[in-house]
């Protein structure tokens, strides 16, 4: 997984209130260029850190995974070389996942 920091940690943060949203919101949000943030958000649904909504199957809106939650905490973490981002994650997920099933 390779982000670009920080823009794609701002899209995360600007979506970690689980609300959906479309790159033209973000991109005011953020203070980006739209086509930017529309290159972005393919990416970050790819790494599985957003997910493309609808209603209509092409609205353009995303909303953000718990993967992309867990991400979006741990910024810090990702910026550590010597640190495995993607096992941090699945790690994180496990856990919560297991508090869940207590």
């Amino acid at each position: 997984m390779r982000l670009t920091v920080p823009t794609d940690f701002e899209i995360l943060s600007a979506l970690s209130d689980g609300r959906r949203n479309n790159a033209a919101n973000l991109a005011y949000v953020l203070d980006r260029n739209r086509s930017y943030i529309n290159t972005r958000l393919p990416v970050l649904t790819d790494y599985g850190l957003l997910e493309r909504v609808g209603p209509a199957p092409n609205s353009g809106l995303y909303v953000i995974t718990d993967w992309g939650q867990i991400a979006a905490r741990n910024q810090a973490a990702y910026e550590d070389d010597d640190l495995d981002f993607e096992a941090l994650i699945e790690r994180e997920l496990s856990e919560r996942d297991g508090d869940d099933e207590s």
